[in-house]
């Protein structure tokens, strides 16, 4: 998709951190590129620069964007970690009667899951600080990824970059704006479970942020995710394995584990930009396999996927449709 005639105008919201005002030479960055590479026009809103606004201005700003009929889709500039004190301020029957594609993950996993709730067309993925406006270039499974929902056709195959890194270079420094961060060779994926073939609509999001939405009984009953693939992934907070393992315990005890016909975990970062310690991805994967098979062993497992707290990213179908085959140990995600 170039630069078409007929401009296509696209809410940017901060719902939780406002990264602009933490790098605005960044958010910059991004807005210039969501312009030149995908002929988008962002439009912003009072709270999108503003550090620390109140959680009912951000809502307000949420609902502007979605009730604004010039508005074709939204992003978010980063996650965080209070937006579940957001949800309680949008209208869902107003946000249903106004659909529009939206992207974002980590905290963005609140209004992912409404959106889930509502039957509204969403992707995990594509916090335009991150992985916009960050370092010399999109990369190129982020482009992709990120026309294929735009454009809401196509079968894509997810595929891995060979590549990953943790974190970028913090925004402050000028060098954000055109070195990517320390980046390293990816391993194969882990699979697990049976060897055949599944497809299901997709749920779920930030280990954290799943938790936070559970204490507010905010989570869908095991019923409504029933034959769904759940997306799994751990943030920058590095939370331990033995605490990942319990959430995906607590998954299991709510039978969504066994409601589910697969899972699919990111690649979580293993070090973080502000804190020394190191987490083993390994560790980690072996902690949600033994789970996820102790509640449910017909359950479809794939570890490492390139989504979530790491770049590059594959900007991922939420509610729609995911194939995970654990034959070909290959992945496919429907973006219509």
């Amino acid at each position: 998709m170039g630069v078409e005639a007929d401009i296509r105008k696209v809410a940017v919201l901060s719902p939780s951190k406002a990264a602009p005002a933490l790098g605005p030479e960044v958010h910059e960055q991004a807005m210039t590129r969501l312009r030149e590479e995908f002929g988008l026009e962002p439009v912003e809103y009072p709270t999108t620069r503003e550090f620390e606004s109140y959680p009912e201005d951000r809502a307000r700003d949420i609902m502007a964007a979605f009730t604004d009929p010039a508005i074709e889709a939204i992003f978010t500039t980063l996650g965080g970690d209070d937006q579940v004190t957001v949800i309680p301020f949008l209208d869902p029957d107003v946000i249903a009667a106004h659909p529009k594609p939206f992207f974002g993950y980590s905290d963005n996993s609140n209004i992912l899951n409404l959106l889930h709730s509502l039957g509204i067309r969403a992707f995990h993925g594509g916090n335009t600080q991150v992985q916009i406006g960050a370092g010399p270039r999109i990369d190129d499974i982020t482009a992709t990824s990120l026309r294929a929902a735009l454009s809401g056709s196509g079968i894509l195959e997810i595929t891995d970059p060979g590549e990953s890194e943790d974190h970028g270079i913090l925004w402050s420094d000028p060098l954000a704006l055109e070195v990517n961060g320390l980046r390293e060779s990816t391993k194969p994926w882990r699979w697990a479970g049976p060897a055949r073939r599944v497809t299901g609509r997709t749920w779920g999001g930030c280990f954290e942020v799943i938790t936070q939405m559970s204490l507010a009984d905010r989570i869908p009953q095991a019923a409504d995710l029933e034959g769904a693939i759940l997306m799994l992934e751990a943030s920058q907070r590095l939370t331990n394995t033995h605490g990942i393992m319990e959430i995906v315990r607590a998954l299991g005890e709510a039978d969504i584990l066994a409601a589910a016909r697969g899972v699919m975990v990111a690649r979580p970062p293993s070090r973080s930009l502000f804190l020394a310690e190191y987490r083993d991805r390994e560790e980690q994967y072996d902690a949600v396999i033994e789970q996820v098979t102790l509640y449910n062993p017909e359950a479809v497992v794939v570890c490492g996927v390139p989504f979530g707290h790491t770049r590059p990213q594959w900007i991922l179908p939420y509610g729609g449709e995911v194939t995970l085959d654990g034959e070909q140990q290959r992945i496919w995600a429907d973006y219509s």
